[in-house]
């Protein structure tokens, strides 16, 4: 069997047939309660191991209708987006969003000069980087600062570290799954909350032995 599981994010409502198509593929699976998720084992040595959104625990019956029945959005949370180049924000009720900022920053890219002008560069977009953070902060604060629930975050890791470094967030209960996004927009932030909802699977497939 692979070593490394493949990661994919899968609605709650494609759940079931989604384990019909891997009992299809695999055959007879066994699917068992583990650590919080659902696991399943086939009798090829294919298994997954599939976790709720949001870091919800599950502790119900090995069955995919009623671990998908437990999927559910909470009722406050939030979704932040950073990168160098921008960032969203969203707080949302359930599967309704309340409100959303989406903001473009310019942040020069990497240049070949060298010398005075190399470091000149360096640091103009070390500050248009860090004046992006900041706005971006704002507008986290402003949407997300008395947050009840879980947000999910995407886009980049030291990005979204230094919108989050801000003490006005420091109550945030960040959660995953990471969502590796491109420069945030409008259809960016609505593709994101839709994969926050989402069930996390890690599948490892069984080697096939050669012919």
């Amino acid at each position: 069997m692979s070593d490394a599981p493949t990661r994919v994010l899968v609605a709650p409502q494609r759940w079931e047939r989604w384990v019909l198509n891997f009992r299809g593929r695999h055959g007879a699976t066994a699917l068992t309660v583990v650590d919080a998720s659902l696991q399943g084992v086939a009798e090829d040595g294919s298994s997954f191991a599939a976790r709720l959104p949001f870091a919800a625990s599950y502790a119900g019956l090995p069955d995919a209708a009623a671990f998908a029945a437990q999927a559910a959005p909470p009722d406050d949370w939030g979704v932040l987006l950073v990168r160098k180049g921008g960032f969203a924000v969203a707080r949302l009720a359930g599967g309704r969003t309340l409100a959303s900022k989406v903001g473009q920053r310019h942040v020069q890219g990497r240049t070949k000069a060298g010398g005075q002008s190399q470091q000149r560069f360096a640091r103009r977009r070390d500050n248009q980087a860090r004046q992006a953070f900041e706005a971006a902060a704002d507008h986290a604060a402003r949407l997300l600062g008395d947050l009840a629930g879980p947000v999910v975050t995407g886009g980049d890791h030291t990005a979204v570290a230094e919108v989050l470094a801000d003490p006005r967030l420091s109550r945030l209960e960040q959660v995953g799954p990471w969502l590796p996004v491109p420069d945030p927009r409008r259809g960016v932030l609505e593709g994101a909350v839709a994969d926050a909802g989402k069930l996390v699977v890690e599948v490892r497939n069984a080697d096939v032995p050669d012919a």
